[in-house]
């Protein structure tokens, strides 16, 4: 896994040029924000599923 930090840290090329450009900083702001909107939802999925689960199990 370590040997493979330099593909998974690569950007497309269009991302790349924007986010370079001193100028563009609210671009950044926001896909930023998408990438952790995007990382999160699986998260909250599974806590919610756990969370029916563990209610049925109460039961």
């Amino acid at each position: 896994m370590l040997l493979m930090v330099t593909e998974t840290a690569a950007q497309c090329s269009m991302c790349r040029a924007v986010l370079e450009s001193g100028a563009a900083q609210e671009t950044a702001k926001g896909i930023n924000n998408g990438i952790i909107y995007l990382m999160a939802i699986p998260y909250v999925l599974v806590a919610f599923v756990g969370y029916q689960i563990f209610k049925l199990l109460k039961k």
